[in-house]
């Protein structure tokens, strides 16, 4: 796990490169290269999982020196595909960089789908004068890129990026999309002309004539054809499948955690690691000082006495709340309405004082199906289209304050399909962005439209199935999976996602759907396959999601807030209507829960004070 950064036909020195020395404190390097008059440089700050020796130092250049590689992420498959390789090959070490160089040398950069991993690189084949960015299926890492005429800047995270071009300008289309989405959707960033390569997707940048042409290609394949069979036949190998993810991602020569919440995810993640981890496996917990409902210490702790674990507990308070706001702002580089960021920053600081990788339980619910916007997808289409219709009003007479129900109500009236993935996950409809920057959102539906198309969901009957499918690529990777690879890379550690094993999301979107859910809850299979693991009392437990208690906090200190949100003489306010967001702040005094829209907005607010963008 490291950070990488390239480019062609701009310099950059170590000092860019060590904007990145969280991402990899064991070691670094810079090489050049020179490819018909086009210079090319390549960076990497390594972080020492896999061959702690010099064998595993990147940039790693072959033997024949027509192939050079830097590498972010870890490739769980790559002994397998080592056995692939021709026995001529002799391996200086084994690291699974290595492996990559002499695969994509001999399969070409095809053999980039192979991969069985988390990934962002770069390879170059200075034979055939071509450079290639690739990002693995699920976004699991992140790879930011900009051109300009003869010019290439590629990186794992946006501060390098930043500090060689010293962009100024605004991206107000994807400040539109974010505001809808919550957060933004590859390849937009705020950042007008800085990029975000697109989960599953390739960027091939020609060098052989005097400019540079480049082409961008999705390599991770479309939805795989429904499985037939009995359903204990299916739970029983969706349990061998799960049990190999988590055996594939404990491969390290350094000591492994997890992540330990009161759920059902990392407690079945945890027992099958244990079961295959040499050594006494630490578990980490972060709860809430006070009497909060998204504390989740006692459930995790039952969890750990259970398996046996090695329980690490931190308990935080909210005496700093906004400056940690603002600092995670910082480290995620994008704003987003996801307030898991703040526990989240304390767990991975808490881990990293005892390991370099950590186990997390994330990505379940969205191939899985256990979020309740699938299920009101399920619960939708036996409601007769008439009363479909009639749910907003409904709900708007009723007089309800939850926000969750309200968007619920206003999207099962919705026949378009996208549209209606749009409206139920959105935090701003796209009336409220207008009223809030006067720009209509316009790019949201065309990134949706995107993966609709490159996953062919056409092939499956049921909205719910494309809905998750959709989320998987978008939802995960420019939301969870994004902070939490920027929030644990800014302490050192490493954060695998067992869920989101290749292997084992072919298998789970091969599921038919009432293994997944139905209108009464979601992750059937997973339930069904945890009783063979753990007790009722955990498998069963009610659903508290990964959170932090901002909307009590919000509500209590929304003078502080007011003060932040509402100053005449900021960026942010020279964009942002102050009358409506003052509005917003009334809606949440008077009971209506709108934590994520102001954390959006403050989060916002701190990108225009960090980055000195003008408006």
């Amino acid at each position: 796990m490291c950070g990488i950064l390239g480019s062609i036909n701009r310099h950059f020195d170590e000092k860019a490169l060590d904007l990145m020395k969280h991402r990899g404190p064991d070691d670094f390097g810079i090489d050049p290269f020179e490819l018909n008059g086009h210079h090319i440089y390549l960076g990497q700050r390594r972080l020492s999982i896999i061959d702690l020796s010099e064998a595993g130092h990147q940039p790693m250049v072959s033997d024949c020196k027509k192939f050079a590689i830097v590498f972010n992420g870890e490739i769980y498959n790559h002994l397998e595909l080592r056995k692939k390789l021709p026995e001529k090959i002799a391996f200086r070490g084994h690291s699974d960089t290595e492996t990559i160089l002499e695969y994509l040398i001999h399969f070409g950069t095809k053999g980039i789908k192979d991969l069985n991993g988390i990934f962002g690189l770069a390879f170059l084949n200075i034979e055939q004068k071509r450079l290639t960015l690739a990002r693995d299926p699920f976004g699991v890492k992140p790879l930011y890129y900009a051109t300009a005429g003869r010019e290439l800047i590629f990186a794992s995270e946006i501060r390098p990026i930043k500090s060689i071009l010293k962009p100024t300008q605004l991206n107000e289309d994807a400040l539109a999309s974010l505001l809808r989405l919550r957060y933004n959707a590859s390849p937009n960033t705020l950042f007008e002309g800085i990029h975000k390569l697109a989960p599953g997707h390739i960027y091939v940048v020609d060098l052989q004539g005097d400019s540079l042409e480049s082409k961008t290609e999705y390599f991770a394949g479309q939805l795989p054809t429904v499985m037939e069979g009995p359903k204990d036949t299916i739970v029983q190998t969706y349990g061998v499948e799960l049990e190999k993810a988590v055996q594939r991602q404990l491969l390290s020569d350094v000591e492994v955690g997890i992540l330990l919440s009161g759920g059902i995810d990392s407690a079945v993640i945890a027992a099958l690691a244990k079961k295959h981890y040499k050594g006494k496996l630490k578990a980490f917990t972060i709860g809430f000082e006070g009497d909060f409902e998204e504390d989740e210490i006692a459930d995790a702790e039952e969890t750990a006495q259970l398996l046996g674990l090695d329980h690490y507990i931190k308990k935080i308070s909210f005496t700093d709340f906004l400056d940690l706001i603002k600092e995670c702002s910082r480290i995620v580089e994008e704003p987003l309405a996801t307030t898991s960021m703040i526990p989240m920053y304390y767990l991975a600081q808490l881990a990293s004082e005892k390991v370099k990788v950590v186990l997390t339980g994330q990505g379940a619910d969205e191939p899985l199906g256990g979020y309740t916007r699938y299920r009101s997808e399920v619960i939708r289409k036996k409601i007769p289209a008439a009363l479909r219709v009639a749910a907003k009003p409904i709900a708007q007479l009723m007089g309800s304050k939850n926000e969750q129900l309200l968007r619920g109500a206003n999207a099962i009236g919705i026949s378009d399909e996208m549209e209606r993935f749009l409206s139920i996950y959105e935090i701003f409809s796209v009336e409220e962005v207008g009223k809030l920057i006067s720009t209509r959102d316009t790019l949201s539906v065309q990134e949706v439209a995107n993966f609709y198309k490159l996953l062919g969901c056409n092939s499956r009957g049921h909205a719910a199935e494309k809905m998750m499918a959709i989320d998987t690529r978008m939802n995960l990777s420019d939301d969870l999976l994004n902070y939490t690879d920027k929030i644990t890379m800014n302490f050192s550690l490493e954060c695998r996602v067992p869920m989101l094993d290749l292997e084992l999301v072919r298998f789970m979107e091969a599921l038919p759907l009432d293994l997944k859910l139905n209108s009464k809850g979601g992750k059937i299979i997973h339930k069904a396959y945890a009783q063979t693991l753990l007790p009722e009392r955990i498998i069963n437990r009610r659903k508290k999601g990964f959170q932090s208690p901002t909307n009590r906090w919000f509500r209590e200190e929304m003078d502080v807030v007011e003060q932040i949100l509402l100053t005449g003489d900021s960026e942010f306010s020279k964009v942002f209507d102050q009358g409506y967001i003052s509005e917003i702040l009334a809606q949440h005094r008077a009971g209506y829960n709108k934590e994520k829209q102001i954390f959006l907005l403050l989060s916002i607010y701190y990108w225009f004070e960090s980055n000195k963008i003008e408006a």
